[in-house]
């Protein structure tokens, strides 16, 4: 894929996972390049940052994972509590490749469900973690609990119905979402894909779509897709509410996007929420987009970032 040229391909055999990233080629310069860990979300891999990581390649040594679950990483079956697919499970997979790869510090920016990954990691991981950025995404527990929503509760389960029907107990949500059927599976993925204020399919670069389809479109994936979100429904909740009992908060600034036809932005007040989980500052701002904004606004996404991790 040309998109790709000058990173390298690896799997990383960590935490009981094959992790699948790419990276930055090693230069004589890496020294003065800031290590920067970009995570994916639902229902893609790491290819939905292909445009940002052109942008942004010569400022950072890039690492481009795709999560436990997606991608080409492992998509093993889940445990009755859902615990190897938990956020803090995740982030260990991702600290563990950083380790690998010989990376102390690093910022680290997460999309939909990589910044819930991002956030784990921010709070499991804070001396390694300079600078976190979480893109169209309020906090998981505010989110299920409905704090400082602006609409009905209703209206959230009608958007994101699927946080709803993905964590119930599987086979069935896992058949209704194409598991025995090629054909379903893939209009289920262009509906996610086209939905959530992103006004179609149109933003996505061909290749990407073939990318998104052949990794998402198959018993394993979408069993690991359900075990995400069973594990964001029920042990991640549990972390979260211990985090809080303990007073834990992000000690790293915080840039916080959304897109201002999004769910977040209708029915959330994603500052608010944020600047209540964070001791340090926290900035951010709406971009003119829906839910997909690394690639409906590549070049605005990267300037923001550029901009905020220094």
């Amino acid at each position: 894929m040309t998109w790709f040229d000058g990173f390298e391909s690896r799997s990383f055999e960590v935490n009981g996972a094959s992790i699948n990233a790419r990276f930055s080629r090693r230069t004589p310069g890496d020294a003065l390049r800031p290590a920067l860990l970009l995570l994916h979300g639902f229902p893609q891999s790491h290819v939905m940052w292909h445009r940002v990581a052109k942008l942004l390649e010569k400022d950072y040594f890039l690492i481009l994972p795709d999560l436990r679950g997606y991608g080409d990483s492992s998509k093993t079956p889940g445990l009755p509590d859902h615990s190897n697919y938990s956020k803090r499970n995740m982030a260990h997979d991702m600290v563990a490749v950083l380790d690998a790869l010989g990376i102390d510090q690093f910022f680290v920016c997460g999309h939909d469900r990589g910044g819930r990954v991002a956030h784990r990691l921010a709070l499991d991981y804070a001396s390694r973690v300079n600078k976190l950025c979480v893109i169209d995404i309020a906090p998981t527990l505010d989110m299920y609990e409905g704090a400082s929503m602006t609409q009905p509760y209703m209206d959230f389960a009608k958007a994101y119905y699927h946080w709803f029907a993905m964590l119930q107990p599987a086979p069935l949500p896992e058949i209704m979402m194409g598991a025995n059927h090629l054909e379903t599976a893939k209009a289920y993925l262009h509906a996610k894909l086209g939905g959530w204020g992103s006004a179609g399919l149109g933003y996505i670069e061909a290749p990407a779509l073939l990318e998104y389809e052949r990794c998402f479109c198959n018993p394993e994936a979408l069993h690991a897709a359900c075990e995400d979100y069973r594990a964001s429904a029920a042990i991640d909740l549990t972390h979260d509410r211990e985090s809080r009992a303990r007073g834990d908060k992000l000690a790293c600034d915080t840039l916080v996007l959304w897109g201002e036809r999004g769910v977040v932005h209708r029915l959330f007040k994603p500052m608010q929420l944020w600047q209540a989980q964070c001791s340090a500052q926290v900035t951010g701002q709406a971009m003119t987009a829906g839910h997909f904004i690394p690639e409906e606004q590549p070049d605005a996404t990267a300037e923001a970032l550029r901009q905020f991790f220094i």
